[in-house]
């Protein structure tokens, strides 16, 4: 198979680009290497003298509509995963109209570029669980260690309404909308996945995105934390394998064509950010670092869990690594790369 990796020198996108290797698939890889680490991770990759052989790199922008169809017409891609974004909601206020160009112009470049060049690919698109908005309208209960809502005891399925809230979660909605879109329109096997909190190897998380790898790194180096909200705010966690692994059941197998999906690491999987969180890093990182509290961000959920049913029943995926297991190992693989940088 030859796949197309959007964002493929970002987080998600090398471990999906080895995970594709290991499968004996040719990879081509898009990225303009604006997020920090990204590089890094290019060269780590690369490293891998099988990668080195079969992963092509192309530094080209998803806003740069003729480059991005050069580069389709080019590899003919049998299927695309399009992971390349502007991430962070707090940029996305700051600076409404770039995350706009990125997040929406940028994936109707990529969807226009497979319909005229390949149209037979499978095409998956990375959204996120933000287009669900603030999630306000639901009733929310407090409990000493989180929030839950009680009316919803499994999660957010794919039927909530889509009530985006923050610039970020405009853009992703407008981009999961034509995705879903081209499918009806121009009959390509277009995919959705809206996805919780990921985490795992690769990832450089910052105060603004990627807040596992955050706090962990924080924890390591003994740096002060802070927690915007009170730290009861739920998110389900999923590990970037068991989130690999169900890229691949569209990609390869092609599962779930003209689909939305919830992708997350569901109820079981679930913690606030720091009651919860914060017990689990003290314990893995030896020793919890202090800790400061400000305002809420805007937009942020008090709740959100994805129900993954549907994910479960159409395309045979669970996530199977358990927060306590995958952070102790992210927590590992940060100590060695702490090192190596100094």
């Amino acid at each position: 198979m030859r796949a197309l990796v959007t964002g493929g020198a970002g987080f998600i996108g090398c471990n999906l680009t080895a995970a594709l290797v290991r499968g004996g698939h040719e990879v081509t890889v898009v990225d303009n290497l604006s997020r920090p680490g990204s590089l890094r991770n290019l060269q780590v990759l690369l490293e891998d003298p099988v990668a080195a052989q079969k992963v092509s790199f192309h530094p080209v922008d998803v806003r740069d509509a003729d480059g991005l169809a050069a580069v389709v017409a080019d590899h003919r891609p049998d299927a695309v995963a399009h992971l390349a974004g502007q991430v962070a909601v707090t940029d996305s206020v700051t600076h409404p109209l770039v995350d706009f160009d990125i997040n929406a112009r940028g994936t109707l470049h990529v969807l226009e570029a497979v319909r005229r060049h390949a149209p037979e690919a499978r095409v998956l698109f990375t959204s996120t669980n933000k287009v669900y908005g603030g999630l306000k309208q639901h009733r929310t209960e407090r409990t000493p260690t989180r929030y839950v809502l009680p009316d919803h005891p499994d999660g957010v399925s794919e039927s909530f309404p889509t009530l985006a809230a923050t610039p970020y979660g405009c853009s992703k909605l407008t981009a999961d909308l034509y995705v879903q879109d081209y499918a009806a329109t121009y009959s390509m096997a277009t995919t959705v996945f809206r996805m919780s909190c990921i985490y795992g190897k690769w990832q450089n998380g910052t105060v603004d995105q990627g807040w596992v790898s955050w706090l962990v790194k924080s924890a390591l180096l003994g740096n002060p934390i802070t927690i915007y909200g009170d730290g009861l705010q739920v998110r389900d966690l999923l590990h970037v394998d068991d989130l690999i692994a169900a890229v691949l059941s569209v990609l390869e197998d092609g599962r779930g064509a003209g689909e939305v999906f919830n992708i997350g690491g569901g109820v079981d999987y679930s913690l606030s950010i720091w009651a919860e969180f914060g017990a689990l890093l003290a314990e893995l990182a030896a020793g919890e670092p202090p800790v400061t509290y400000e305002p809420w961000r805007t937009g942020d959920q008090h709740v959100y869990i994805s129900d993954i049913a549907k994910a479960r029943e159409q395309l045979g995926w669970r996530p199977r690594r358990a927060p306590r297991d995958g952070i102790a190992e992210m927590t590992e693989w940060l100590r060695i790369e702490q090192k190596r940088s100094r």
